[in-house]
């Protein structure tokens, strides 16, 4: 509905000549255009909630759609191999600024354009992954919000192994097309060992690849799973669950959405805050700011949620120095 409703309004403006369009862009009391490029699926009510959260913040600072502003929203459904071509599409409509999720996903659009500005968000090493040149100053058309730092990997795996002391092996689980599964990968064989853990790389595409992948690693004793956050996973994410119910293994995930839909524990920042937030860059550039000097916002508050009717159902004894520092515990 979006999308008829925003080439709608478009009409013929990929045929303007660019003079005319930078013209437009001058008037305070233009139509302007909202590109947002979005990893996940449109059906899924969490995806809903996480494009209404940002709409609404949108809103909340005076750009109303088919009133003063046009927005164009695709989805991936999870392919990765959709993202040029959608990336492509959206800048072809020459949008005032583009929003998007994922390292791919921005990755994609930095390959189409070096003018129009973007906006990321869930993206763990910008710029390990050469989207900006640092935090502070991005340098070029492209600012957003950091995810994860490969640090909390030493705080997934300590929660690992404080519910599981046993825990020898953890699974990482994770689409290897997506760049944070490389990143976590690197890092998580730095600190596993430290804890007597060893890391057993579980890369997956699909949902099938997932179940053959958990079944094949739970064959052998003391081993716990770690879900990073990655589009593949999340998809599947009742499958994953109930893998890890299946085989009692110990997880931990990076998406709060995964604990209460039965998951053991979450430690991670709010996604939702983060398309809030990212409402408010959007709003900067449409206001004239430069994302060159728009600093890359890192996270300022983590939780921890943990569910002690699934820690109960896998036979694990939740100490009190976890439960302790639980923001939020499902019972």
């Amino acid at each position: 509905m979006r999308r008829r409703a925003f080439i709608m309004g478009l009409g013929s403006a990929a045929a303007w000549p660019v003079v005319a369009r930078a013209q437009q862009r001058q008037r305070s009391d233009q139509m302007r255009r909202i590109g947002i490029l979005l990893h996940g699926v449109q059906t899924d009510p969490l995806w809903q909630k996480r494009l209404a959260a940002f709409l609404e913040e949108l809103e909340g600072l005076g750009w109303l759609e088919n009133r003063n502003v046009h927005i164009e929203v695709q989805y991936s459904a999870n392919n990765y191999d959709r993202l040029p071509g959608l990336a492509r599409e959206i800048v072809t409509l020459d949008p005032d600024v583009i929003f998007a999720n994922t390292t791919p996903a921005i990755k994609a659009l930095q390959r189409e354009t070096s003018t129009i500005p973007l906006i990321f968000v869930e993206v763990s090493d910008p710029v390990g992954a050469g989207v900006v040149a640092s935090l502070a100053r991005p340098g070029g058309n492209i600012s957003g919000f950091l995810f994860y730092e490969d640090s909390i990997l030493g705080k997934w795996l300590g929660m690992l192994k404080e519910i599981a002391p046993h825990l020898t092996r953890t699974a990482l689980l994770g689409n290897p097309k997506g760049f944070p599964y490389g990143y976590f990968l690197r890092t998580a064989k730095v600190i596993a060992p430290s804890l007597g853990i060893e890391i057993v790389p579980a890369p997956v595409t699909n949902a099938n690849e997932i179940e053959q992948s958990i079944e094949t690693f739970a064959r052998v004793p003391n081993g716990g799973l770690l879900a990073p956050n990655d589009s593949t996973v999340e998809a599947n994410r009742d499958l994953v669950i109930a893998l890890a119910a299946r085989h009692r293994l110990p997880a931990v995930y990076a998406f709060r959405d995964f604990v209460t839909a039965g998951g053991l524990m979450y430690y991670g920042t709010d996604l939702i805050a983060q398309f809030r937030r990212a409402a408010s860059h959007v709003d900067r550039i449409l206001r004239g700011g430069d994302p060159a000097n728009l600093p890359v916002e890192a996270p300022t508050k983590y939780e921890t949620v943990l569910n002690l009717k699934t820690a109960k159902a896998l036979g694990f004894e939740v100490p009190g120095t976890l439960l302790v520092r639980a923001d939020e515990v499902i019972e």
